[in-house]
């Protein structure tokens, strides 16, 4: 099964598409995280709008949308990981009501693929 197919199949998964005159303009995806002690909260997984639709509100009404969406299926919040030198990312998620509330670090570990 590819992993498009995969990700689409499993409940939670989450694809939004613009469109700007019937040509895709960009996507975003969001999984719903689960927590036994918190409730279920959407991780905004990626974010993309082609380069020619850059720059005119695409990817902050993207976000707005995942966030209504997270929001409308009972979410207690939405959450983004980026790097802080990523300018176009951080003003698109500020201009979305995203907030940094405190500097955090994230650690990852890499395992080849099979």
């Amino acid at each position: 099964m590819s992993a498009t197919r995969r990700f689409l199949a499993e409940r939670g998964h989450h694809v939004l598409v613009a469109y700007e005159h019937d040509a895709p303009a960009g996507f975003v995806t969001g999984v719903e995280m689960t927590h036994p002690d918190r409730g279920t909260e959407m991780f905004l997984y990626e974010l993309g709008v082609d380069e020619r639709f850059r720059n005119q509100g695409i990817g902050k009404s993207l976000v707005v949308a995942m966030a209504d969406l997270a929001r409308t299926l009972g979410c207690y919040g939405v959450w983004v990981l980026t790097d802080e030198d990523n300018a176009a990312a951080m003003h698109t998620y500020a201009a979305a009501g995203g907030t940094d509330p405190q500097k955090q670090t994230m650690l990852s570990w890499t395992f080849a693929r099979t």
